[in-house]
């Protein structure tokens, strides 16, 4: 089984722990279109601040995002799972896991990322700012530029288990599932019954509820197919609904329904 996380926007900054070494990262076929987005990055934040602030959708109090983003070559590293701290991860919470469940995770779990293409989580990385909808200056969309690189390297990663998608909608941008990748691989929804029986995403909740359901798979262990997903999904106690089985290289869609936030 391998499941596809979105990154976090919150990160914790390493104090300290060796630099940056790309040659080191899971995916080594994704290391040439790191170096170019890495280089562009630090390369808009040394020579223009400013300009960096506008690109990267921050304001003029987040100058210091910019000034970490200008030295991430040289700044300290952590594990990915270390170094994002958003909901989900806090969610997930796998340093409070067994030795196993761990390692489980350390062969299951992908996090997209805008700079780096994907990670496992125990790679180490700096604490960074460049999100999935930024236009680099001179390189354009950063999802454009990792649609084929992660073509290859995704397809390889997928093997022939079950592809868990919890991705949001910018990083699903960046690499779709196709062909028997995509008749394998089901996308998740979080959503919300409200008391008058309608259902509405809630963007904070949903993060939590996924980083909840990521930790239940990792501790009931691999899954093969929708129905067993689903299944663990009522196990942890939530209300699971399965599309329909799709056409053939679509993919499947899982809606878990909460209604106690």
């Amino acid at each position: 089984m391998l499941v596809l996380l979105p990154p976090s926007e919150g990160k914790t900054v390493p104090a300290r722990g060796r630099p940056l070494d790309l040659g080191t990262l899971s995916f080594p076929s994704l290391t040439a279109t790191r170096e170019l987005v890495l280089d562009t990055l630090v390369a808009l934040a040394r020579s223009d601040p400013q300009r960096a602030l506008t690109v990267l959708g921050l304001s003029a109090r987040q100058l210091d995002e910019v000034a970490r983003d200008a030295v991430l070559a040289t700044a300290p590293t952590a594990a990915a799972a270390r170094v994002y701290s958003g909901v989900l991860y806090e969610a997930l919470d796998l340093a409070s896991l067994d030795a196993p469940t761990r390692r489980r995770a350390a062969r299951q779990l992908v996090v997209s990322s805008a700079l780096f293409g994907a990670l496992r989580v125990g790679d180490r990385i700096p604490a960074y700012r460049l999100s999935g909808d930024t236009s680099l200056p001179g390189l354009g969309p950063v999802a454009s530029v990792w649609r084929d690189p992660l073509a290859t390297a995704m397809r390889e990663a997928s093997g022939r288990g079950l592809v868990v998608d919890l991705r949001s909608g910018v990083y699903a941008a960046m690499w779709r599932p196709t062909g028997d990748v995509a008749g394998r691989c089901v996308s998740v929804r979080v959503l919300q019954e409200l008391p008058d029986g309608s259902r509405k995403v809630v963007s904070h909740f949903n993060k939590a509820t996924k980083g909840r359901l990521v930790r239940q798979w990792l501790q009931d262990g691999a899954m093969r197919d929708a129905d067993d997903l689903a299944g663990a999904c009522e196990k942890a106690g939530y209300v699971a609904e399965l599309g329909p089985r799709p056409r053939t290289g679509a993919v499947r869609g899982l809606d878990v329904v909460v209604s106690d936030l």
